[in-house]
């Protein structure tokens, strides 16, 4: 189901997420086919050059969205023969500051300053709250199918005309095909999971819980987990 953007935004108490709601991904790979390669746990991840989680961080999502990604995975293996993998979920404040303490943010302030902004300030948005995805497809062979961008790839300018990972953005036939299969069976998965979900226009790979959600939940601290969760080295150590 396609989210109305126009819907009327009601304010909601804001709640606390229960550690329980999370999902770990990395064990729900083992019982449905869609893979796990958190980018951010490694050293050559293509947009910060440097490592920003544990080397043995696993991928969360909020349960809600972990059932539409279940659900999307399904789909692109029975009608395409693909496998949906998974680059980030879950961001814990503490990751999202760490990021923006990088040199490759600090060369880039127009990432955070921008409007909209491609990268998230602390708290900010459905990843701190497990509520965002990063997706996309592998063929048969395990390679990644070519959607016109990496997937974490940030523009100059977040607008259409400049910015290629946008959705809108002029694309060659066999990019626009690709990355309307990820559409579909990523909203097709929301609808069979009863989930609403939001392709974020700017990344064609970024999709999450509509902001009315999300606005409920404060994001998640490095405090609010288990040590076995943290993304970043356990606050015990």
């Amino acid at each position: 189901m396609v989210y109305n953007s126009r819907e009327k935004i009601k304010t909601l108490p804001v709640e606390t997420i229960d550690t329980d709601d999370l999902v770990c991904m990395d064990l729900l790979a083992d019982q449905v086919p869609l893979r796990v390669d958190l980018a951010y746990a490694r050293d050559d991840n293509t947009l910060f050059g440097e490592r920003i989680y544990r080397t043995d961080a696993k991928l969360y999502l909020h349960l809600h969205l972990a059932d539409v990604v279940e659900q999307a995975a399904i789909l692109a293996r029975e009608h395409h023969g693909l496998t949906l993998v998974l680059y980030d979920g879950l961001r814990t404040v503490e990751a999202q500051q760490r990021m923006l303490e990088t040199q490759k943010v600090k060369d880039h302030p127009h990432w955070v300053d921008a409007v909209p902004r491609l990268l998230s300030r602390p708290g900010e948005g459905g990843h701190p709250r497990g509520m965002a995805v990063d997706v996309s497809l592998l063929d048969p062979d395990g390679r990644a199918l070519d959607m016109g961008t990496v997937f974490d790839f940030l523009a100059e300018k977040p607008d259409a005309p400049y910015n290629p990972a946008h959705r809108e953005h002029p694309q060659s036939e066999a990019v626009k095909q690709n990355r309307k299969i990820l559409n579909s069976v990523m909203l097709e998965g929301a609808r069979l999971a009863g989930q609403r979900l939001l392709p974020l226009p700017q990344e064609w790979w970024d999709y999450r819980l509509p902001g009315d959600i999300i606005r409920r939940y404060l994001p998640l601290s490095e405090r609010d987990l288990p040590p076995e969760m943290c993304l970043l080295q356990p606050l015990s150590q």
